[in-house]
C-alpha cells in the first residue's frame, strides 16, 4: 500500500520511547502472540516464574521520549517509523467525524523499543502492540511485524503493518463509544464478548482500508494512499490469519482449543476484515449483533 507523492504526515503524532526496560501489559491486543510468549518463558524456566508477575509490570529504566518529525509519502513508503506515523495521521481522518460524534479525542500513540510504562502496567516487547483504555493510547514495538514473521511464519509488508496498527485504533473507537466497557472481557471462547471485541477491531481495519485511497489529508488536499492491490491486501488477509487464536495455538502447542479464545480463528479475522473492507460501513462491524462469527 502506497502513500501519495506529495503528502506530509504526521509531525509530533507520534511519539518514540526507548529504554525503559521490561513487563508486560495487559490491554485490546492484536492478538495472543504476546500472552503465549510470556507463558513460554515461565514454563522453560521449569515453572519457577510467576506468569502473573510477569503481567503485573515491574518498573523499568529510565525512558528517553522523542517525537516523529513530518515524513514525507517517499520516507512513510520505505521508513517503518514514518509509516506508522502517516497511518496514524490517515486514520485520525478517516475516524475524525465519529470521534466528534462521540464528543472523544484521538488516542495517544507510543512506539517502543525494550519496554515502557503505560496506564495498563509495564509493556514489552513480548506484550505485542495494544490499545490501553485508561490512558486511551496504542502501544508498540515495530520489531513486532518481524517476530510475526520469523516465528509465526506471516508474510510480512506495508498493508500487513497498517491492519496492525488500525485494529489498535478500532479499540480506541470501541472505548469511546461505549462498546469496550459493555462487552464482558472476562470471558473466554469462539463466542466470547472478547472474540467479538477483537472481530470487530479487524472489521474497523478493514473499513479504514477500503477507505484509505479516497480520504483525503485535510491541510493537502491529497488522498493519503494509492488504491489497494490484489497482492497488497493478500498482506493484510495474511496478518490477520497470522494472529488468529488458532493458528498461534497450533504453533505454539501443536494443538487447537476454541474454549480458550480470545482473539478468534484466522478463518473469522480475515472474514471479518474483508466484512468492513467490502461493505464500508460501521454497521456492517456490529459483531455483537451476529448470530454466528
Amino acid at each position: 500500500m502506497t502513500f501519495q507523492e506529495g503528502g506530509s504526515f504526521g509531525g509530533g503524532r507520534v511519539r518514540t520511547r526507548s529504554g525503559g526496560g521490561r513487563g508486560a501489559a495487559i490491554g485490546g491486543g492484536i492478538g495472543g502472540v504476546g500472552l503465549l510468549v510470556v507463558l513460554a518463558i515461565a514454563l522453560l524456566s521449569g515453572g519457577n516464574i510467576d506468569p502473573s508477575a510477569l503481567l503485573g509490570g515491574g518498573g523499568g529504566g529510565p525512558e528517553q521520549e522523542s517525537t516523529v518529525d513530518v515524513c514525507s509519502a517517499q520516507e512513510a513508503n520505505t521508513d517503518r517509523t514514518c509509516r506508522l506515523s502517516a497511518t496514524v495521521d490517515a486514520l485520525d481522518t478517516y475516524w475524525a467525524p465519529a470521534l466528534s460524534d462521540a464528543r472523544a479525542d484521538i488516542p495517544e500513540v507510543v512506539s517502543f523499543t525494550d519496554g515502557t510504562a503505560t496506564g495498563c502496567g509495564q509493556a514489552s516487547a513480548a506484550t505485542g502492540p495494544f490499545y490501553c483504555p485508561p490512558d486511551q493510547s496504542i502501544y508498540l514495538d515495530l520489531g513486532f511485524f518481524d517476530t510475526l514473521s520469523s516465528q509465526f511464519g506471516a508474510q510480512g509488508g506495508p498493508l500487513a503493518e497498517m491492519y496492525v496498527v488500525a485494529h489498535e485504533y478500532g479499540h480506541h473507537m470501541q472505548h469511546v463509544t461505549g462498546i469496550f466497557d459493555e462487552a464482558d472481557r472476562s470471558g473466554t471462547g469462539a463466542d466470547s464478548d472478547s472474540v467479538r471485541l477483537e472481530l470487530q477491531a479487524d472489521c474497523y481495519a478493514g473499513l479504514w482500508a477500503g477507505h484509505a485511497a479516497t480520504t483525503k489529508d485535510p491541510d493537502t488536499g491529497v488522498t493519503y494512499l494509492e488504491p489497494i492491490s490484489s497482492d497488497e491486501l493478500a498482506q493484510a488477509l495474511d496478518a490477520a490469519a497470522t494472529v488468529g487464536d488458532d493458528h498461534i495455538q497450533e504453533q505454539q502447542q501443536g494443538g487447537v482449543n476454541p474454549d480458550s479464545w480470545t482473539h478468534g480463528s484466522s478463518e473469522q479475522r480475515q472474514r471479518w476484515f474483508t466484512r468492513g473492507y467490502e461493505q464500508g460501513n460501521v454497521a456492517a462491524c456490529d459483531t455483537f449483533a451476529a448470530d454466528s462469527l
